[in-house]
């Protein structure tokens, strides 16, 4: 092949990972800036007012001894007749609210208490607000299972974008420094270059935790996360006996000062049976609170013959010492106490950074309590999740900017450089269309009037994509349908893309 016919068949190529690059570009640049947008809402909400209002402060005492748990929560189910209790969730610090979700047969509230004197001093429906608005909109744009789908194909489109966009400014500047570093002649470029190199360098910094972010945040999503790479990657759940089902153990056979018949916590009414896996029994509403390799485990039960010596048989079993049973073997500072629903629920004690506890993933911790004998019928750690497990609870500490103040500004500066980068590429579209007034009308996509070829290694990038990643495919397709062989033969459609 002769340099020209080289240069022609480069030329193809080119246009042909830009065109495709444009296209991608298009459908998810808004939902790119929208989710940049409302993370940066959520990282505003989560530090200062806190997820669920829990860094509201109070006046500490000079008694600085709190009041019984079961007395703060006696005080919290006050705020809703024929209430039962759902989950305590300790104070983050020493002047902030104790939280109690309290629940009744139509509503579902989040109270904090004042842990010193027991008194209400705040009471909003659970999930319901500023932070949560934003989370909706980020998870499924208030859409359902519409915009949740919407969001992986955008997300799955992402990948494919930033690997064209990778090729186009490889092709323009042919080493990473160039990539990475704007040229000296930048000063002297044309508005449309000058931004250009805004869009494609910073596009280069922040392409790898671009790719990163999508990753994990599909890892959440109902196709590629819960259904292909959740479903396996699950916590053992046999491990404690959950399959099979262990054997029922004689409640009469109790110990004399135990009397379990009725098996009620001390502030816990009867609720319905225990819900089958980690996600449904211990998440509220689409709130994601569960680790992400155990949401899709099943839950132990109570009432069995599993489990290892925990709380000693002469104590009762209330919220008072179970939360003492907490600290005696390591819980600091805020944890959440899930309480036992159900006939055969548990208490569930656990702290993770995705629920804002703490700031290391590493120390995510979780165990189980069997209601009726006290015993521990699993301690999950992270060291026993496996290496998916690991980067999901890795990536959503860094996705959520919870390892401290640096990875919040880090998160912020992100953001602001998602939407520079959108914004960027739509002011070059708008530069780059035809100067000619009836020419201006309609999308007018790059390489207009080329002549463009499937080149096959790109074909193989996008089969590999639409593999993966099952949402793409639609998009792709439609995509491909529309360049290739609708445009071409539709003159309206010529008139919109072309």
């Amino acid at each position: 092949m002769n340099r020209q016919a080289r240069q022609y068949t480069d030329n193809q190529r080119y246009f042909t990972v830009w065109r495709w690059h444009f296209y991608a570009g298009m459908f998810v640049t808004p939902f790119l800036i929208v989710l940049a947008c409302t993370a940066l809402g959520m990282l505003f909400m989560s530090n200062t007012a806190g997820r669920d209002h829990d860094r509201l402060t109070i006046v500490v005492p000079e008694s600085t001894v709190p009041a019984p748990i079961s007395t703060q929560a006696k005080s919290a189910l006050t705020t809703l007749p024929d209430s039962t209790l759902v989950k305590y969730i300790a104070p983050r610090d020493t002047d902030t609210v104790t939280l109690f979700q309290v629940k009744s047969a139509d509503q579902d509230t989040m109270v904090a208490v004042n842990p010193y004197t027991a008194a209400v001093v705040d009471s909003t429906p659970t999930n319901d607000n500023l932070y949560y608005t934003f989370d909706s909109i980020h998870s499924d744009l208030l859409l359902g299972k519409v915009g949740d789908y919407l969001l992986e194909t955008a997300a799955s489109l992402t990948i494919l974008m930033i690997l064209t966009g990778w090729y186009l400014w490889w092709q323009k500047r042919k080493s990473l420094k160039g990539m990475l570093i704007p040229d000296d002649h930048t000063n002297g470029q044309t508005k449309r270059s000058l931004f250009r190199t805004i869009h494609a360098t910073l596009g280069s910094w922040i392409s790898v935790l671009l790719l990163f972010f999508c990753i994990s945040g599909m890892a959440w999503a109902g196709v590629w996360g819960e259904r292909v790479v959740q479903a396996w990657s699950q916590f053992p759940a046999g491990k404690w006996g959950v399959a099979p089902m262990p054997v029922s153990i004689d409640h009469s056979q109790h110990h004399a000062g135990m009397d379990m018949t009725d098996a009620a916590p001390h502030v816990h009414g009867a609720t319905p049976a225990i819900a089958s896996t980690h996600g449904d029994a211990l998440n509220t509403g689409k709130a994601k609170e569960v680790p992400w390799v155990l949401e899709l485990t099943p839950m132990p039960v109570s009432g069995t013959t599993m489990g290892e010596q925990g709380i000693a048989p002469n104590i009762p079993i209330m919220i008072d010492t179970v939360d003492r049973y907490a600290r005696e073997i390591g819980f600091i500072g805020r944890y959440q106490l899930n309480l036992p629903q159900g006939s055969t629920g548990v208490w569930t004690v656990s702290q993770d950074s995705m629920s804002y506890d703490m700031s290391s993933p590493t120390a995510d911790r979780t165990v189980h309590i069997d209601r009726y004998s006290g015993n521990v019928l699993a301690d999950i750690r992270f060291d026993d999740y496996n290496a998916f497990g690991k980067f999901m609870a890795a990536g959503a500490a860094i996705h959520m900017g919870t390892l401290g103040w640096w990875s919040v500004l880090a998160n912020v500066l992100f953001c602001l450089s998602v939407i520079a980068i959108c914004v960027s590429g739509y002011v070059m579209w708008w530069q780059r269309r035809p100067r000619g007034i009836n020419e201006r009308r309609g999308l007018n996509p790059p390489a207009r009037g080329q002549r463009l070829s499937i080149w096959w290694p790109f074909a193989l990038v996008l089969l590999a994509v639409a593999v993966i990643f099952p949402t793409a495919i639609i998009a792709i397709v439609v995509i491909g349908l529309l360049d290739f062989v609708l445009i071409s033969r539709i003159g309206f459609l010529q008139k919109l893309l072309k």
